[in-house]
């Protein structure tokens, strides 16, 4: 069949294509910028890739007319901005009006469980856009899944944090509150599942794991697995913003995204029973058998794909191509270069750099760093890494983002999410004689960028100096 992948940069929309791949569909990714793609090029090259912002759609914009199947993955419960019920909505009704334009004759929607009376702001959300695109002209299924267990994923992430991090946590009375986990396999299960099933054609399905849990037996179950001691004390005192900066500081979640997932945490997302799972013959997993999946691809260093490489885990919204091209006018440098014995061994430690690997010198005055971006409302460190050493253009990196990653031409490009007056830019280089280029660039915005650049001058030298000689050494 063919199939057009949307929101394919997402956690769920990376792994959807992989699945896809597998079952010989012909995938056609719409995504807002080409570039931020972040799988390998041999999957680049089996698919069709096309740009399309469906809040900013251009005159004329069009969908390629002989499509069989949709994927609608887009959502933006994490924007900075307050009104992304508004963004959605806006997404949905530009998508159904391309796509009737084509001969899709199926919708296929991850939405979220929407059974309680009082429901949350991205909860209504999600039910909106589900009425929305009813109103095509193609069959609509829908697919409602709580809380989604894989690594990667932002639950297991956020239960993750908490439970490494925390051996004794203050908790509000929310989590009390039942939820249904299911493992990310099932999901995709259940995606590729009804994928041109006529029986499933306008039909909504709630799909859940084996066991209905309280986000504190989510948590506990996770730390016996891990073999951690917990302690648990629950409060009724802990306003939601309250809890919102806890989830924000304690864990790698943002705050609008904590904020959000605060605000439905008070309502029980328990999947009603359907016939769905029996109609497709799927083996449900339970909340240890998805834990244990997720640790057998993080041991691995497997993770198909984070939500942390989204772009809404960051500060910037914008299209970053146009950063690739580092600017040389009205900008301050700190540029070194160093000549490696063994130029292959250099590649892969800078390939490595970041996240649980560090960056091989001073790196606590890196994480320092990071402590402060995150009380300044910024990233942080705690993003991290997907993968130990495999890295595409668009990941997060820390608090970085990953504008080019080009092994054969040796050149990887960072540009800052930090809270910085200006934009800044991280740079490696290995060039035909083994001479590692290593260069810092800050365009200052005003007085306060130079005064910044200026005051952080001596730790530059003892930072990048040290930095470069143990990529250059080992």
């Amino acid at each position: 069949m063919k199939v057009l992948l949307t929101g394919a940069n997402g956690y769920i929309g990376i792994r959807l294509l992989y699945e896809l791949l597998k079952q010989d569909h012909e995938v056609i990714c719409a995504v807002r910028s080409a570039a931020r793609l972040s799988v390998p090029q041999e999957i680049k090259d089996q698919i069709k890739i096309i740009e399309i912002d469906f809040l900013n759609l251009k005159p004329h914009q069009e969908l390629p007319q002989n499509i069989d199947v949709a994927y609608y993955l887009i959502h933006s419960m994490s924007s900075s901005t307050e009104s992304f019920d508004t963004m959605e909505a806006e997404s949905a009704m530009n998508f159904v009006q391309l796509i009737n334009s084509t001969s899709c004759k199926q919708i296929i929607y991850l939405s979220g469980i929407v059974n309680e009376d009082k429901l949350s702001k991205h909860l209504l959300s999600r039910k909106r856009v589900e009425d929305l695109l009813y109103t095509a002209t193609a069959a609509v299924t829908v697919l409602r899944a709580g809380i989604i267990v894989g690594s990667g994923s932002s639950s297991f992430e956020i239960v993750r944090d908490l439970c490494e991090k925390l051996p004794l946590m203050i908790t509000p009375k929310w989590v009390n509150t039942k939820t249904h986990p299911i493992a990310i396999r099932n999901v995709m299960s259940y995606l590729t599942g009804v994928l041109g099933r006529e029986d499933c054609y306008n039909y909504s399905y709630d799909i859940g794991g084996k066991d209905v849990l309280t986000y504190k037996e989510m948590m506990t179950r996770y730390a016996k697995m891990r073999k951690i001691k917990l302690y648990i004390i629950t409060v009724p005192i802990m306003t939601p913003k309250l809890s919102s900066y806890w989830l924000y500081f304690v864990t790698s979640t943002s705050y609008k995204l904590a904020q959000n997932l605060v605000n439905s945490m008070a309502i029980e997302v328990v999947a009603q029973p359907n016939d769905l799972r029996e109609k497709l013959g799927i083996q449900l997993y339970s909340y240890e058998e998805a834990l244990d999946m997720a640790f057998a691809k993080i041991e691995q260093n497997q993770v198909a794909s984070s939500w942390k490489d989204s772009m809404v885990s960051g500060r910037f919204k914008l299209n970053l191509n146009k950063y690739k091209q580092v600017p040389s006018y009205g900008c301050l440098k700190d540029a070194q270069q160093l000549k490696t014995d063994d130029p292959d061994a250099a590649l892969e430690r800078i390939w490595s750099i970041g996240g649980k690997n560090g960056y091989y010198y001073a790196t606590f005055l890196w994480k320092i760093r990071g402590y402060v971006d995150k009380l300044m409302g910024g990233v942080g460190l705690r993003r991290g890494r997907t993968n130990a050493n495999t890295i595409y253009a668009g990941d997060s990196l820390d608090f970085w983002r990953v504008l080019v990653a080009d092994k054969k031409e040796k050149r990887l490009l960072l540009f800052a999410e930090m809270r910085v007056p200006g934009e800044a830019w991280l740079e490696f280089e290995i060039d035909e004689d083994d001479i590692i280029h290593q260069t810092a660039t800050f365009r200052p915005r005003g007085i306060w960028g130079r005064l910044y650049w200026y005051s952080m001058l001596p730790f530059h030298y003892f930072i990048f100096a040290g930095m470069i000689r143990r990529i250059a050494k080992g």
